[in-house]
């Protein structure tokens, strides 16, 4: 044999881990492929070795043969036939060797004669042999039956052993090839690899433990009619959630009414770190298994495809070798065309494995019509109910997750396979599907890993000396959190599901919530707490849908900064009704790309104070709703791509602060408008494209700070240094080469920021303005300061660096207020300085720190 039958018999063999998605009829119809498989190798061994036939001439009647004359080659044969009777007859003397060896031919042939001769009288008185004389030697005997082998024989009963292995070989890759083809075995791998990880999972069994011992105590309690005090307290509170839900404003707010996570043991809930982590892992891989198994049915196709096939491949064996059993006999009658070299036309032969192949045919019909009622039965199983849909319904009922969802496709049809096998695979596997399970198991993990001491580590000082704690990319929000009560500004970033319970009521001193990203529910009774305490809330999103829905109840909230898409066909989203009840907002921020001014925005103006619009470069087109915030004291435009100052702005009649940064303004001939503002104190319009200020500017007398920095201007008009109360002026990073002198009319001028310009001298009435204590001179063309520098005795910052000073002059040192640090200049001209001068400076600078020492 060229292969062994363990050879032969791995091609049925799977992977162990397979078989729980073998059912018992694939089991069944593998055993019997074995059986077949013995059975042909059985029968090809024999027939290899043993299978031959043995055939005899038929001798014809003379007449019939050659007519009335007898054949030369008749007689001929007869004589030959005689000789060899008598050579048979006397097999000893013939077989006695003779001795020729160094002898001439002559006389070998001559004693050869002699031997022969002798041979012949000695045995010419013995009878002859009785029977039918064939006059066909040895040779001629073999030729005869490997031509009637060929010739006599059905070709059934010749490579019945071949067909039969064929068949069978054919039959065991049908039953496993969806385990072997590269499109559904790397499915098959996975989905066996993480069920066997599923149900060994430490977190299946606590899972699971903790539904038992629910059921145990709901059906003691009804047993005995009696409620724990324990149980009393929940339903109390699960009624009164009730009651208070039903009881809200009809405000389109759905409050989470999940089912509270009943307190376990500690023993049950701890979970090991690494079992956690695993547990986790295993969540996420069944989660991707699903998305990416039940988009397809190949797996489901490709099963009932190859079970077609077997049970046509039964069907056709069963078929034709039936008629093949009647045709295998142990005698034949054999005609081969070789008269000529035989002298017979016909043999009767004998096939010796003719009984054994007919028994082992009848054997391997009866297997196969059983293997056959097997693969009837397989696709009566198959087509009798809906494969591609798996209900866990029976699971949802025993336990408590309730949310575990059904399944189709592939998936289903895996399930069920495995349900042949054991149903308790997929009740465990059942577990990692809720979605009720995992937060469970997030929550035990999450509260395990950040414990108290963990979070009071982490609160730090913010720059308002708050208490604040900043959390980024966990799973959830830790109930410990709610222990820190004392903390002020609590952020949370990239958390996927975060919730406040009723617990968040103990942090008495929350006042600044940051959600970023984070999708949030809350409980009524934090709800209530949140609603009554928060002030500040930051809510960073991606979609308007994704801010919480209680966020607009916050009723006493005071700033709302909202920072996402809110563009013009999402702005129905805010719900007018939702934005009237933050009754006592003053401030809102929106960090978005709007197009136009949302209209509900104008339901807050009785009480809104503050609005700031950040565009991100989004043109703002429509402001007519800022006419209505009448109250608005101050407004901040950026990035809105403005070219003009919008009129809108005019009507705001107590504006005080009015903030246009980034936008695309090149001219400002409105801003004589402004003079109806009587409030308007501060006016920024930097980082813009202004060329020229117009000389209107002087008619906004209430003006006290103006900010024209990062433009374009090349020169200030004289009118912008008689606004009396001008505290303020920034012009710096622009283009401008003379300062004019009257600039000294600004005689409450304190901050005067001409940095970044193309200045080459200093007017002497600058220094008129003795209130000043910031001047910011830098980076200009500036060759000499002027000494008059002195007289600014209040000056507590100089800068200047970056222009083309000689020297400083020693008044400097009249400016008693000036710092070191508040002096930026080159090293070598402070070095230039008076020694005496430098150590005043110096001294006076190190003077508050050492008094505060």
């Amino acid at each position: 044999m060229m292969f062994t039958l363990t050879e032969v018999a791995s091609l049925n063999d799977i992977q162990p881990t397979y078989r729980i998605l073998k059912p018992w009829w694939d089991v069944f119809m593998d055993y019997l492929g074995l059986v077949m498989l013995m059975l042909a190798i059985f029968a090809m061994t024999m027939q290899i070795t043993k299978d031959q036939v043995a055939c005899l001439p038929c001798l014809e009647d003379t007449d019939e043969a050659s007519g009335t004359t007898p054949h030369p080659f008749t007689q001929q044969t007869t004589q030959a036939a005689t000789a060899a009777a008598a050579a048979t007859a006397a097999p000893v003397a013939s077989s006695i060797p003779l001795v020729t060896k160094d002898l001439p031919d002559e006389v070998v042939t001559e004693i050869t004669h002699q031997h022969t001769s002798v041979v012949a009288e000695k045995y010419a008185n013995q009878p002859q042999p009785t029977g039918v004389r064939t006059n066909l030697d040895y040779q001629q005997y073999i030729f005869i039956n490997q031509m009637c082998y060929h010739v006599a024989l059905p070709w059934y009963s010749k490579y019945f052993p071949y067909l039969t292995l064929i068949h069978t070989l054919v039959l065991m890759v049908s039953s496993n090839f969806w385990f072997k083809y590269p499109k559904t075995s790397s499915k098959i791998e996975h989905f066996v690899s993480i069920l066997g990880r599923c149900f060994e999972s430490p977190w299946t069994t606590k899972a699971l433990s903790e539904t038992a011992c629910e059921d145990s105590e709901e059906n003691k309690q009804r047993l005995t009619g009696t409620s724990s005090a324990p149980k009393q307290v929940s339903l109390e509170g699960k009624d009164e959630g009730a009651n208070a839900s039903s009881s809200t404003p009809m405000l389109g707010v759905k409050f989470s009414a999940d089912k509270p996570i009943t307190e376990v043991p500690s023993s049950m809930t701890i979970l090991d770190k690494k079992d956690g982590e695993q547990a986790k892992a295993l969540f996420e891989k069944v989660r991707k298994f699903r998305a990416h198994v039940e988009d397809s049915d190949f797996i489901y196709k490709l099963y009932v495809a190859q079970t077609i096939v077997k049970t046509v491949k039964f069907i056709l064996i069963l078929a034709y070798t039936s008629t093949f059993l009647a045709k295998i006999n142990f005698t034949h009658k054999c005609k081969p065309d070789i008269k000529q070299l035989t002298g017979y036309r016909m043999f009767f032969c004998t096939h010796n494995m003719a009984f054994m192949l007919n028994k082992l045919l009848i054997s391997y019909m009866a297997l196969i019509l059983i293997y056959g009622m097997a693969c009837l039965y397989s696709l009566f199983w198959v087509f009798r109910r809906p494969l591609k849909e798996y209900s866990f319904e029976k699971v949802r009922e025993e336990s408590s997750f309730s949310d575990i969802p059904d399944v189709k496709n592939d998936f289903a049809f895996l399930l069920h396979m495995v349900d042949q096998y054991d149903q308790l695979y997929s009740k465990r596997f059942g577990v990692f599907l809720s979605e009720v399970s995992e937060n469970k198991l997030r929550e035990i993990s999450l509260n395990h890993e950040w414990t108290f001491e963990k979070l009071r580590q982490l609160v730090t000082r913010n720059a308002q000396d708050q208490q604040e704690l900043h959390l980024f990319m966990l799973s959830g929000l830790p109930n410990a959190v709610f222990d820190l009560t004392d903390l002020e500004v609590l952020k949370l970033e990239l958390i996927p599901e975060v919730r406040f319970s009723a617990k968040v009521s103990q942090m008495t001193s929350l006042q600044e919530l940051h959600l970023c990203h984070c999708p949030a529910k809350v409980e009524q009774t934090g709800f209530a707490f949140l609603r009554d305490h928060l002030r500040c809330l930051h809510v960073k999103f991606t979609d308007v849908a994704e801010i919480p829905t209680w966020v607009y109840l916050l009723r006493s909230l005071r700033e709302l900064n909202l920072i996402g898409n809110l563009s013009s066909e999402n702005n129905k989203m805010i719900g007018l009704e939702s934005m009237r009840d933050l009754r006592h907002l003053k401030t809102l921020c929106l960090k978005s790309n709007l197009t136009k001014m949302p209209t509900n925005i104008t339901e807050l103006s009785p009480h809104l104070i503050k609005l700031v619009v950040h565009n991100d470069g989004t043109k703002l087109l429509v402001l007519n709703s800022l006419k209505k915030m009448i109250n608005l004291i101050e407004l901040e435009l950026y990035s809105c791509e403005l070219e003009r100052i919008p009129h809108a702005i005019f009507s705001l009649t107590n504006l005080q602060e009015l903030d246009l940064k980034s936008n695309n303004i090149r001219t400002i001939e409105e801003i004589i408008s402004f003079q109806h503002l009587k409030r308007l104190t501060c006016l920024k319009l930097w980082h813009n494209k202004i060329i020229t200020i117009p000389s209107s500017i002087g008619q906004v007398k209430s003006l006290e700070s103006l900010h024209l920095s990062h433009n374009k201007l090349e020169s200030l008009p004289p009118a912008l240094f008689t606004l009396p109360k001008l505290r303020h002026l920034d012009v710096g990073h622009n283009s401008i080469s003379v300062l004019p002198p009257d600039v000294g009319l600004l005689h409450n001028l304190q901050h005067l920021a001409i940095n970044s310009n193309k200045l080459e001298v200093l007017p002497k009435p600058l220094f008129r303005c003795t209130k000043l204590k910031v001047l910011l001179l830098g980076n200009n063309a500036l060759t000499l300061l002027p000494e008059t520098v002195g007289q600014l005795v209040q000056l507590t910052q100089l800068e200047l660096k970056g222009n083309c000073l000689d020297r400083v002059p020693v008044q400097l040192g009249n400016c008693r207020m000036l710092r070191r640090t508040g002096l930026v200049v080159e090293d070598h001209l402070f070095d230039a300085l008076p020694v005496e001068i430098k150590e005043s400076i110096s001294q006076e600078s190190n003077a508050p720190f050492t008094s505060g020492l």
